[in-house]
């Protein structure tokens, strides 16, 4: 069965971030979109070109992942402010704070039924929360290094987690135990991902590589090495026939798996991509970067209707269980040209069929002074940079307004005069909207208070911030101890019914081995009765 192959299409432009787009998720029923972004806030694009958007605000740091609950109700986030956040996507804006993790929060993922959320940090561990308890259940410690991305496995016995060690590890869910290790690495590995059907994953590198492992078979599957720098970020199409990624050479790249070749390299970023996604139909992908641009793709890919194929896999629960590589759906050969299609897409040129959504903000509300001359502050990089997911490159660190306004510059006469009538344009209206929403400064600047008054206050906010973890981590352990009395009383149970078992079979025998002694004697007095009848004839 051969399919029909068409280029991707650019379909929307969103903006409305004003620092680097860090993270991205699509919603289940294909009608919203969630980007993380370095300004500290949560974006919800709603498709329908005509509806608002939403900004949450509650996080006080670079935002770092973002998704979906699998029944769209639901969104989490990981932050670099050390805490996860679940939020109901709509107007309200309500969020809740989940606090273990002792160091910055790299991903956020849901397991597939919803009930269970995996979180990989910076302290070295991978955490596992319970989203209907809303708290910690239990972690995993076996990395030596950073943490970077934590995933479950389609059937959630499974998850996968790589990071800064150079490794990738699989962790049994059940017995909590690392499984498998996979190091064959150059660099940091940055991120991690199950295929659709749960038989492999993948993994990225700073070594600018894309790996597939069988994990039934811990077999190195497909290397491709098609990016100049680090890949920061991946996705699988539904049909699992493809795969796309972001990387730090400002390009997003498109693998097809069955060919094991690539067939699109999309030029649409000024920076460093930093995220990609496919929506759950496969119909759509976003990518963002460094440059706060936010750009939605037709897919165009295949004509293959994937719901089919999606149903299909959903009944593969287990790892043991095809489609593998090898067993992809369509068979056929895609009717790919002999060599790699580059489109190109100008980061300048805004999308003209669509406006700009209108944002409402929602969440915590900011501080109205607004300080026009105070510092820019620019986003704290760890000692190494090298293009990690949600880790910005040193280059990118600055301000990314002040870097397109330099890139506009040096684009040539015709940019710069663009430029120059849009912001006399614009400017009044941008005051406009910077004196209404406000802009959010250290709390220093804004309340005047004394700065040692201030600092003890910090002092304090540290401390129960210990005391939470604390908290959650005795949590943790007393909801490890209850299962462990469960298990206790499960076992006390089973050794009663045993017993009474035994009892019931030695009561048995008893009787048996009494009837057995009462027939003998009715035996022995018979036989006595006919000797002596004998007897006496």
């Amino acid at each position: 069965m051969a399919s029909v192959m068409e280029d991707p299409t650019l379909d929307r432009h969103f903006k409305g971030h004003k620092d680097a787009v860090t993270c991205s998720d699509f919603n289940p029923n294909n009608k919203q979109l969630a980007t993380g972004s370095a300004d500290k806030t949560l974006m919800i694009w709603n498709l329908n070109p005509k509806a608002r958007a939403f900004r949450f605000v509650g996080h006080k740091d670079v935002i770092t992942g973002v998704q979906f609950s699998p029944a769209g109700d639901l969104v989490a986030s990981a932050s670099r402010d050390k805490t996860v956040r679940l939020w109901t996507p709509t107007i309200k804006g309500e969020s809740t704070a989940f606090r273990a993790h002792t160091a910055t929060v790299r991903s956020v993922s849901f397991s597939r039924d919803g009930q269970w959320l995996v979180t990989a940090s910076d302290d070295k561990s991978v955490k596992v929360w319970s989203v209907h308890r809303q708290r910690f259940v239990y972690s995993l410690n076996q990395h030596t290094n950073w943490v970077c991305c934590a995933r479950f496995s389609p059937d959630g016995r499974l998850i996968a987690s790589c990071g800064d060690d150079r490794t990738v590890r699989l962790w049994d869910t059940s017995t909590k135990q690392c499984i498998n290790c996979f190091t064959d690495y150059g660099g940091s590995a940055t991120f991690v991902d199950f295929n659709t059907s749960g038989t492999c994953i993948a993994s990225s590198g700073a070594d600018n590589t894309l790996k597939i492992w069988d994990i039934r078979t811990n077999k190195l599957l497909q290397h491709y090495q098609v990016h100049s720098a680090g890949i920061n970020c991946f996705s699988f199409h539904p049909s699992g026939n493809f795969l796309i990624s972001g990387s730090s050479d400002s390009t997003v790249k498109i693998v097809d798996l069955l060919e094991g070749r690539l067939i699109y390299t999309l030029h649409g970023h000024k920076g460093p991509v930093l995220t990609v996604g496919f929506s759950r139909g496969g119909d759509l992908f976003a990518s963002g970067g460094c440059d706060a641009q936010v750009l939605m793709w037709k897919t165009n890919f295949d004509a293959l209707d994937y719901r089919e194929v999606l149903s299909k896999h959903s009944k593969r629960v287990t790892p043991e269980a095809p489609p593998h590589l090898s067993d992809i759906h369509p068979r056929g050969p895609h009717l790919h040209s002999a060599r790699s299609r580059v489109i190109e897409i100008s980061p300048m040129v805004t999308d003209t069929e669509t406006a700009d959504p209108s944002v409402v903000e929602v969440g915590p509300s900011r501080y109205a002074a607004t300080v026009r001359d105070g510092p820019r502050h620019g986003l704290p990089v760890r000692g190494e940079t090298n293009g990690h997911a949600n880790r910005l490159p040193s280059r990118w660190v600055a301000s990314t307004s002040a870097d397109l306004s330099e890139d506009v510059h040096s684009g040539g006469r015709a940019s710069a005069a663009r430029s120059q009538s849009g912001q006399v344009e614009g400017g009044g209206r941008r005051e406009q909207e910077e004196d209404e929403q406000g802009v959010a400064y250290p709390q220093e600047v804004c309340s005047g208070l004394p700065m040692s008054f201030t600092s003890t206050l910090k002092n304090i906010v540290q401390q129960l911030d210990v005391l939470t973890q604390t908290v959650s981590v005795l949590e943790g352990r007393l909801t490890l101890t209850e299962d462990k009395l469960k298990e206790c009383l499960l076992n006390q149970s089973h050794i009663l019914l045993q017993v009474r078992r035994q009892e019931e079979d030695r009561d048995r025998e008893r009787e048996q081995e009494e009837e057995t002694d009462r027939e003998s004697e009715r035996e022995d007095e018979k036989e006595g009765e006919s000797g002596s009848s004998l007897a006496s004839v």
